[in-house]
């Protein structure tokens, strides 16, 4: 990177509270940035709306590719540690404007999602007392607002604190799924026989089935990354973090197959889209009838706080990197004296955040909420997603024949995860609706304001790196590997 700017990230008199977290605790993270239970709650009826049966097979596919994009994230890393993370690593290999575009993505992508996630939430713990309550806007959205500001706190208490609470959140939340995953795919009540062509791709006819179900299993799968934006809070940071997404990201793989294929078993396509926000609640009562039934609730409410302090925190992290290299006003970089979190961020994420969750509410129903919500974060998760993919290819250009692995998860994966991604955003547009449009691309469209701005004014992030920095990735993992 340029001499200007980074003299200014290294002299910063605030900082994140470095070697927090461990290994362990980069898994725990990625797992609950996907947040399973929340994933399959919250986005079952928007898949089965596109896809029907074929929902395995969608996430299947996205999943091969989303891989792709969890090796490139993971050689990133290991070339700067940065809590913007593409924000910063794009901009290296790529060019600036893509690098800020990248990290505004990310805000962008989770402020909307604070929407999403809200909703489940309130929607299932009402649903514990009264069904009509859990369809009902303006409760749901009291119950949601007030859980938000549980997790602000939460947040802003430090990463240790959230991790601990994230472990213990994490671990009830993933033995209950399994319980009643289990119980789905013994239960002798089926509505359909299981069918392997379920995984096939000519389940979709057609080329518009099959990337319109590709966009909602992205928004399955996104969420893993929080582990690069905690790096700089991460014992070795350039190495930690990539290996922890890895890991979660396996694991998540195999139990959302696992539940999808469990859906497709128990419940018709008319439960599930009479029962958008609260689809595990009714699989629940399918397979465990009565009070025994209402436990899997529990998971997806510990899902949903989980995933709102990972998203709270790739939001803070990715503003404060940005607010520190003043590409935002440069406040947005201040971090609490003791607890060493981004104070600033953090307040600006509460504010917005829960002006656009209640403002959701004259949206339409709560169905109309999530399908939108979540199709316009689909359409920014494809375009950080596939600039990282893209990104790491470059960075590594002089590597990647070197050796098979380096071929295969430095170029041919990562390139393969990041042309999906854009195939993905380009033939699901034309199947979108005006407010999602709107709200996925009109969202990237401001983040041109501020990037114009700052360009204007000379900041040195918008200087062009220099061949030398664009190329002294073998030499530092080099001596990476030997510190290690």
């Amino acid at each position: 990177m340029s001499g200007d700017l980074k003299a200014k990230r290294e002299q910063h008199e605030h900082a994140l509270r470095g070697g927090a977290l461990g290994l362990f605790d980069s898994v725990v993270m990625a797992v609950a940035g996907v947040a399973p239970g929340y994933s399959i709650a919250a986005s079952t009826a928007v898949l089965v709306a596109v896809v029907g049966l074929g929902g395995a097979a969608s996430l299947l596919y996205c999943g091969v590719a989303m891989f792709g994009i969890v090796f490139a994230f993971n050689f990133l890393g290991r070339v700067e540690t940065n809590a913007g993370a593409s924000y910063s690593w794009v901009r290296r290999a790529l060019h600036p404007a893509l690098g800020y575009l990248s990290g505004w993505a990310v805000v962008v992508s989770a402020l909307i999602f604070m929407v999403a996630a809200t909703v489940p939430v309130g929607a299932n713990l009402l649903g514990l007392f009264s069904t009509s309550a859990a369809n009902n806007v303006g409760e749901v959205t009291i119950i949601g607002a007030i859980f938000f500001l549980l997790m602000v706190g939460a947040v802003a208490a430090g990463v240790t604190i959230t991790v601990t609470v994230q472990i213990i959140m994490s671990t009830i939340e993933i033995a209950i799924l399994l319980v009643f995953a289990v119980l789905a795919l013994v239960n002798g009540h089926h509505v359909v026989a299981f069918s392997w062509h379920w995984f096939s791709p000519s389940i979709f006819h057609g080329s518009t089935g099959f990337f319109g179900g590709a966009l909602i299993a992205a928004f399955y799968y996104w969420g893993w990354d929080v582990t690069a934006n905690l790096n700089e809070e991460t014992k070795g940071s350039r190495k930690t973090p990539g290996i922890g997404g890895i890991v979660g990201i396996v694991f998540v793989f195999l139990l959302f197959e696992v539940f999808t294929v469990a859906t497709n078993l128990v419940l018709t396509s008319s439960q599930i889209s009479n029962n958008a926000a609260d689809v595990l609640a009714v699989l629940g009562q399918a397979v465990w009838h009565g009070t025994g039934g209402k436990i899997i609730v529990i998971a997806v409410v510990l899902s949903t706080v989980a995933t709102l302090e990972t998203t709270l925190i790739q939001v803070t992290r990715t503003l404060f990197s940005m607010g520190r290299d003043h590409t935002l006003p440069k406040a947005l970089g201040t971090v609490h004296s003791h607890r060493k979190t981004p104070l600033v961020a953090t307040g600006v994420v509460t504010i917005v955040s829960l002006g656009l969750f209640i403002g959701s509410q004259y949206v339409g129903s709560i169905r109309t909420i999530l399908g939108d919500a979540i199709s316009a974060i689909g359409l920014q998760i494809a375009i950080y997603y596939s600039l990282a993919g893209l990104a790491v290819v470059m960075l590594y250009r002089r590597q990647l024949l070197k050796s098979a692995s380096n071929f295969l998860f430095m170029g041919l994966w990562p390139l393969v995860g990041a042309i999906f991604m854009i195939l993905m955003f380009i033939k699901t547009i034309p199947t979108l609706n005006a407010t999602t449009l709107w709200v996925g691309l009109g969202a990237m469209a401001l983040g041109l304001i501020p990037m114009t701005y700052y360009w204007v004014k000379g900041n040195p992030y918008f200087t062009i790196p220099d061949k030398e920095d664009r190329h002294a990735v073998m030499e530092e993992m080099e001596e990476l590997e030997m510190n290690l």
